[in-house]
């Protein structure tokens, strides 16, 4: 049974923006979720990205819920939250913005896993969260040390949760 793509997760966010990839078009790939999977990813709008679009507006999505094989295809960890509907990737317009909302996240939300990440190829940057349905939570807040000199504020550092 395919999923309805227009079916609300909360109040701003659509399963549509969590499912969607170049790279699973690209390559025919099945990126449809279990239901199991949506209630993961309810979960994670309802307790971090909804109070984060409300203190900061709209957020774009750039990567959400992972089948294995599409997970496989853009090169993601074998054991990565994206497969099991705990974790997503979040645009960030400067570092400014996304040094902001990722101290946001660290300090008001309950979270697993907070990356603020770059591609040194593109220089894009972006902001990785998960959170688990069942508790347990690490708060496990990391900085990606930056070899560019475009980005030479950040720094790898793991921070307290």
């Amino acid at each position: 049974m395919k999923n309805n793509l227009s079916q609300k997760l909360s109040e701003h966010f659509t399963l549509r923006e969590f499912v969607r990839s170049a790279t699973a078009e690209r390559l025919h790939i099945d990126n449809t979720p279990g239901w199991e999977h949506v209630a993961r990813l309810c979960h994670l709008c309802q307790r971090v990205l909804e109070p984060l679009r409300h203190r900061f507006g709209r957020i774009v999505i750039t990567s959400g819920y992972r089948c294995p094989r599409l997970n496989r295809a853009v090169g993601g960890v074998s054991n990565s939250q994206h497969m099991r509907g705990e974790a997503a990737d979040i645009r960030v317009v400067d570092m400014v913005v996304g040094m902001q909302m990722f101290n946001f996240i660290r300090e008001c939300c309950d979270y697993d896993q907070l990356l603020f990440e770059h591609s040194p190829r593109t220089g894009g940057i972006w902001l990785h969260v998960s959170c688990r349905t069942a508790g347990n939570n690490r708060h496990q807040a990391i900085i990606q040390r930056s070899p560019s000199p475009a980005l030479p504020q950040m720094g790898r550092e793991r921070l307290a949760g």
